[in-house]
């Protein structure tokens, strides 16, 4: 049933029992007071111990990208830094923290730590393409895990159809995206993009997990 069909339901069910089909006017609660968290209100929690038990979430691994850019750094840092090799070369990040967020409009979001030096050149691209792995490509993601070196060196990759993003050949899926809106969340950014198309690999290919520190 469509959302008319619904919608025609919901009156027609309202009008049976009597019920007016105009709501009264509701008053707004106000808004919560926001303030920032002081350092003796943080409960004690060891990051070794936060890290072991959200371990046990297992997860899908992706690697982000973005296309070539040209111009400076608006972190203030170098280009070459972003571990892509070059300036002028596209960028990219292996990524667990990944997801759906919206059907209407369709979102999806990444988390990012707001120290990398990779993120400054997805925000001056404006757009990214997620690259969802598959089982056999461990080894890929470990390559784009870390910093230095020409992260796209032997990665066979096209463009994404509508921003450009490269897109990594035989991944299980793709999402090409606009950045929407950035967030703070504590030490990480979370960066919800817009979705622009996207699409499958080879439908017999099983998903790349992450559990306990190793690839499952």
């Amino acid at each position: 049933m469509g959302h008319a069909g619904m919608a025609a339901t919901a009156v027609r069910y309202l009008r049976s029992v009597g019920a007016p089909t105009v709501a009264e006017p509701v008053e707004a609660l106000p808004r919560p007071e926001l303030r920032a968290v002081a350092d003796d209100e943080r409960a004690p929690l060891d990051q070794t111990e936060f890290r072991r038990v959200l371990g046990n979430f297992a997860t899908g691994v992706t690697v982000v990208t973005a296309p070539a850019t040209s111009g400076a750094d608006p972190s203030g840092g170098s280009d070459a830094s972003d571990g892509s090799g070059s300036g002028s070369g596209p960028a990219g990040f292996a990524c667990q923290s990944f997801s759906s967020l919206s059907l209407d409009p369709p979102l999806v979001c990444f988390m990012v730590g707001r120290t990398s030096t990779t993120w400054p050149r997805i925000a001056r691209a404006g757009v990214f393409c997620v690259n969802v792995l598959g089982e056999h490509q461990g080894e890929l993601c470990r390559g784009f895990a870390v910093r230095g070196g020409d992260k796209f060196a032997g990665v066979v990759f096209d463009a994404a159809p509508v921003t450009g993003s490269p897109r990594l050949a035989e991944a299980a899926a793709w999402i090409d995206c606009t950045i929407h809106t950035v967030h703070t969340g504590g030490d990480h950014l979370i960066v919800v993009g817009r979705v622009e198309a996207l699409g499958t690999g080879d439908d017999e290919t099983a998903p790349l997990l992450f559990h306990r520190g190793r690839f499952a």
